[in-house]
């Protein structure tokens, strides 16, 4: 299957921000490189390296339009440097192996690694998770998911059921199983997510263990951990609902949010009646806590 590879040259200031367009306009992946040969001195483990010039590369299915996307883009970012755009058709196995290139095991707090295939780690009293890029929807690089995975491998969720609401390519879930969860709740508005995760399930021999569901199929469960990662606007918009997922004395983990959107966000969630704690930060981006009193 082929894809349309599309990149452009940016700083270092404008790269998350086009990152991020890239996401909306629905490429199912999106990848930073060098641009100028400059040298990186053993970045953390769990860091993305944003260059002073990179090239940010998405990529898209075959029917997007690659000259929408320029306009499109062009027409958000008006006064910020981009250059040197890029747009070509790519086959499905050089993309593969480009995308094997930039991404490297990861280590989230202590207990937890996401390595790609070959590249597994083992450490006594970690658990590593095999993701491979593919069509994963995400594999923890993003400051989102990683402040997710974060939360998970910091905190106890031994014989917890995990609801991961917006689940992508299952890499939350998945996560929280491989750390002692008992069961797992996968739910997305997108049935090539819900593959994508059921993939990664097989793929980590925890299959047994989680379920999936498309929004209008997902009634009468509650999780002890629930976990959206969506964005903020969805996020407020589905405050009532996600807070009636959660079992009285469980915990609400909400990210996917901008720091500047935070208070808004926490707002309607306390308005739920739930315990909101302080925004946990990285890059551009947010995490938030809160707990369902019992």
């Amino acid at each position: 299957m082929a894809w349309h590879q599309i990149s452009v040259v940016t700083d270092e200031v404008t790269v998350p921000e086009v990152s991020d367009f890239f996401s909306e306009l629905g490429a199912v992946s999106v990848t930073y490189s060098d641009a100028e040969d400059e040298p990186v001195y053993e970045p953390a483990i769990d860091q993305t390296k944003i260059w002073t010039r990179t090239r940010v590369t998405g990529l898209f299915e075959l029917d997007t339009d690659p000259d929408i996307v320029h306009t499109l883009t062009f027409n958000q970012f008006v006064g910020r440097p981009l250059q040197e755009w890029v747009a070509e058709v790519l086959q499905d196995q050089v993309w593969e192996r480009a995308w094997m290139e930039h991404f490297q095991p990861m280590k989230f707090g202590e207990r937890l690694w996401v390595c790609p295939s070959g590249q597994e780690r083992s450490e006594s009293g970690s658990v590593c998770m095999t993701l491979d890029p593919g069509l994963a929807f995400g594999t923890g690089t993003h400051p989102t998911t990683a402040l997710c995975l974060e939360w998970l491998a910091t905190h106890s969720v031994e014989a917890m059921d995990l609801i991961d609401y917006g689940c992508g390519s299952g890499i939350l879930a998945v996560a929280g199983l491989l750390l002692g969860g008992k069961y797992a709740h996968a739910v997305d508005i997108d049935p090539q997510a819900l593959e994508a995760s059921r993939y990664n399930a097989e793929k980590n021999n925890v299959q047994a263990r989680i379920n999936y569901y498309l929004p209008e199929q997902f009634s009468g469960v509650i999780g002890d951990v629930v976990v959206a990662n969506i964005l903020a606007k969805p996020l407020i918009e589905l405050a009532p609902l996600l807070t009636s997922l959660v079992r009285p004395g469980g915990v609400l983990i909400l990210s996917g949010i901008l720091n500047e959107q935070a208070e808004a966000v926490a707002e309607a969630y306390r308005q739920q009646g739930l315990e909101v704690g302080m925004p946990i930060s990285k890059d551009d981006w947010c995490r938030l806590d809160a707990r369902k009193v019992g």
